[in-house]
């Protein structure tokens, strides 16, 4: 058997690498460890930290496809980051404009958790840890 010792990052491909490098340092609180222009693409690769651990890789690529994402589709279906309060966090994030679905509650554990999307309409979970 493998053995993994972690999850390293998750790559996320943006339409507008400047608004999303914006939402998801300034709306949802990553930091910008880096970030490189890659003129042979045209493409900006950003490395982006939580609470001091690389994360997400986030590229921007000319001409990508738009990814389906509603309805659901095979494949990944959503990014979810805990938090200590889901409506609190709710709250801040419509103070940025960030709407998010109704808070559900998970009928296996008994936590709260919701939806909402990044620019590109990824699709990310709030639950309550």
């Amino acid at each position: 058997m493998l053995i993994l010792k972690h999850l390293h990052h998750i790559a996320i491909i943006a339409t507008d690498y400047q608004r999303s490098k914006r939402f998801y340092c300034d709306t949802l609180g990553f930091t910008l460890q880096g970030e490189v222009f890659r003129a042979e693409r045209g493409s900006w690769k950003g490395d982006l930290a939580l609470n001091g651990q690389y994360v997400i890789e986030l590229f921007n690529f000319p001409g990508a496809p738009a990814r389906i994402s509603r309805p659901e589709a095979c494949g990944l279906r959503h990014l979810a980051f805990a938090v200590d309060d889901v409506a609190k966090a709710i709250a801040t994030l419509a103070i940025d404009g960030v709407d998010c679905e109704p808070i559900r509650i998970d009928p296996v554990t008994g936590k709260r958790f919701t939806f909402f999307t990044d620019p590109d309409l990824l699709p990310l979970e709030l639950y309550e840890a």
